[in-house]
């Protein structure tokens, strides 16, 4: 504590240890309203402080066996579904957006034909609940590894509920694509690497290239030239 009422200040720093990669993000200011910090005034006392581990799938493994971390997976239901850790937490960062007013519709039409189709994704927009629904089964101050399929989706949970006063949280760098083999305990049909493979790109070889192509082209022309469009498909007997 510092002499004559004045507070500590401390910042961000990141740092390594032998084992895990770390990012800390810690503010402690500490001072009575008014009071002077190097020569500024201070206008209202606060701390923040949080920390977030970023692992490889290895290292992930040992945070679940040895040091009891939880697991959160904020992946959507269909990923969660393939492939998941046995005994994790489903809480998807994003939920399917079924809202069905007119800016909506288009954007999904417009996924359902690209993204939708040839990688499987389906249509999503964020979880409002999502901090409510992590605090309501663990508590701030529990040890919590978030998974994603690809490292994106875990890294801004993590700072969701970094906000929301978890102290303790773990990323996997990469996400579950990097993980080997038998390193989690899973249930689904299919391994934690693979989950995010789906829609067309699983077809493999000429096939995908050709059909993929020849789809684009005729959304395109479809979009950009409708009444040409209506009179081919006219000429198509049924």
């Amino acid at each position: 504590m510092a002499a004559g009422g004045l507070g500590t200040c401390s910042w961000s720093t990141l740092s390594y240890t032998s084992h895990f990669r770390v990012r800390t993000s810690s503010l402690v200011v500490k001072a009575p309203r008014g009071r002077l910090v190097r020569g500024r005034p201070l206008r209202q006392s606060f701390v923040i402080k949080a920390e977030v581990k970023y692992v490889n799938g290895e290292e992930a493994k040992q945070l679940v066996a040895v040091d009891g971390y939880s697991v959160v997976d904020v992946r959507d239901t269909s990923q969660f579904e393939r492939a998941h850790i046995k005994s994790c937490y489903h809480v998807p960062l994003f939920i399917e957006n079924k809202d069905n007013d007119i800016g909506t519709i288009i954007k999904r039409t417009l996924h359902n034909n690209f993204s939708g189709l040839f990688y499987g994704l389906p249509f999503t927009k964020p979880n409002p609940e999502f901090v409510e629904t992590v605090k309501n089964q663990l508590p701030p101050e529990s040890k919590v590894l978030i998974v994603c399929q690809e490292g994106l989706r875990s890294s801004a949970a993590a700072d969701k509920l970094d906000r929301a006063g978890f102290e303790n949280i773990a990323c996997i760098t990469s996400g579950l694509q990097s993980v080997k083999p038998g390193s989690f305990e899973s249930v689904g049909s299919t391994e934690l690497q693979d989950a995010g493979k789906a829609g067309l790109v699983t077809v493999q070889g000429d096939i995908s290239r050709v059909l993929g192509a020849i789809l684009v082209c005729a959304f395109l022309f479809i979009t950009f030239f409708p009444d040409l469009a209506e009179k081919i498909l006219a000429l198509i007997p049924v």
